[in-house]
């Protein structure tokens, strides 16, 4: 297969996912600039596998798995050295425009400040709550692909989800943010 026909083919399967998989690594980071980086380190490793890419008839979960192994070798290789991240902005996107809402600066505000103790509340779960909270209910992904991304048993997903949703109502209830 010549480059410009693997191009395009790599184009044809992969860019329909692009939105939902710079979420996943924008959600798993916690930063635009390490987000960008473990996207476009997907998408090398990707282009690589093309020739496996092409078998596969749902290409959006074997991506996000990718990923998601990617990130965990991320991790694992930089958690001696932790670096502190100089935040350059927020999701790209369409941020706060997105969101159902008015033009209301009061109403904007409240809702930024109530997203703001949301991920607060994230921050304080552990990593392997954060992520199945994130993957199931932030980006709609089904306990059994949350399986495959994280080869996690689909009975521990559930256990870890119910214990971060009951962790998070315990936090935010204490903040003020529920009542």
């Amino acid at each position: 297969m010549d480059t410009t026909s693997g191009s395009q083919l790599f184009d044809q399967l992969v860019r329909p996912h692009f939105d939902r998989l710079y979420r996943l690594a924008y959600r798993l980071t916690g930063s635009t600039p390490e987000a960008e980086d473990l996207f476009q380190e997907l998408l090398i490793k990707a282009f690589g596998k093309l020739d496996d890419l092409v078998d596969i008839k749902e290409p959006a979960p074997w991506l996000a798995r990718v990923m998601y192994n990617l990130f965990v070798d991320q991790h694992r290789r930089f958690a001696r050295q932790r670096m502190l991240v100089v935040e350059e902005g927020r999701l790209p996107g369409d941020g706060l425009a997105g969101l159902p809402g008015s033009d209301d600066p009061v109403a904007n505000n409240e809702r930024m400040q109530r997203l703001t103790r949301l991920d607060a509340a994230l921050q304080q779960l552990s990593e392997e709550h954060r992520i199945v909270v994130l993957l199931h209910d932030t980006e709609g992904y089904k306990l059994t692909e949350i399986q495959e991304l994280t080869g996690t048993p689909v009975g521990t997903i559930k256990s870890r989800l119910h214990r971060a949703r009951a962790r998070l109502r315990e936090i935010l209830t204490a903040d003020g943010t529920f009542s």
